[in-house]
C-alpha cells in the first residue's frame, strides 16, 4: 500500500496555525493506514489546507451550508473504461481543525489524522447519512486510528 499525496498549502494564517499543519510524511502514514485497512494498493489524492473563507465558499457551493467546515471530500470520477488510482481531493480548514481540537481536548495533530482518515473513507464511498452507515464508518475510523496510536475520536470528552 502506498499513498501518493499531492499537498497544497493555501492557508495564510498566523505562524502557529501554519506550523500545526502536518508534514507530508504524517499524511502519508495516515493514508497508508486507510489503504491497508481497505486492502488497497497505490492510490493518489490531493490534500489542500485552506482558511475559513475558502472552506465556507466550497461548503456553501457544494453542500449548501454557508459556514466553514473541517473537511470536504471531492471524489474523482474517471470516464467510463478508464482505470486510474486517483481517489480525489480533500480540503481541510486549518482554523476549524485547531478550534475543534481545542474544544474536544485533543491535539491538532490527532484531529488532522482523524479528518484525513474520515475524508479518505468518504473518497472510498463511505458515508454517514443513515445511522447504520454512520456506525459502520465511525467503527472503521476508530479501528484505523487505533492502529496509529490515536484514541477514539468519538469517545465522550
Amino acid at each position: 500500500m502506498s499513498a501518493i499525496v499531492d499537498l497544497q498549502q493555501a492557508y495564510e494564517g498566523d505562524s502557529d496555525s501554519i506550523a500545526s499543519i502536518p508534514p507530508l510524511a504524517d499524511i502519508q502514514l495516515w493514508a497508508n493506514a486507510v489503504l491497508t485497512a481497505e486492502a488497497l494498493d497505490e492510490q493518489e489524492f490531493t490534500v489542500r489546507f485552506v482558511g475559513e473563507q475558502e472552506s465556507q465558499g466550497l461548503n456553501n457551493e457544494y453542500r449548501g451550508k454557508n459556514k466553514p467546515t473541517n473537511v470536504l471530500s471531492f471524489p474523482f470520477e474517471a470516464p467510463p473504461g478508464i482505470e486510474i488510482p486517483l481517489l480525489g481531493d480533500l480540503v481541510i480548514c486549518v482554523p476549524v481543525i485547531i478550534s475543534e481540537a481545542s474544544e474536544q481536548s485533543k491535539t491538532s495533530n490527532a484531529h488532522y489524522a482523524h479528518m484525513i482518515v474520515h475524508g479518505l473513507l468518504h473518497l472510498l464511498g463511505y458515508d454517514h447519512i443513515e445511522n447504520d452507515e454512520a456506525e459502520a464508518m465511525e467503527a472503521k475510523e476508530i479501528a484505523i486510528l487505533l492502529t496509529l496510536g490515536i484514541d477514539d475520536p468519538y469517545q465522550a470528552q
